[in-house]
């Protein structure tokens, strides 16, 4: 279970690091508003997720 939560936090950070990339003057630039939703919908997915995961085991279901 460990690593499983890991992963959330690995994909959460790489949501914050889509976010970040800096994509000026390069052929990706095109793609910035793609990237910007693809992270702040991953941050979201993967943050949720762990709080409905954190509410469940305080709960103890």
């Amino acid at each position: 279970m460990d690593r499983f939560i890991l992963l959330m936090l690995a994909g959460i950070l790489s949501g914050f690091a889509l976010l970040r990339a800096p994509l000026a003057e390069t052929f990706l630039a095109s793609f910035s508003p793609v990237t910007d939703i693809i992270g702040i919908l991953a941050i979201l997915i993967f943050s949720l997720f762990l709080i409905f995961k954190g509410v469940l085991e305080i709960l103890g279901k």
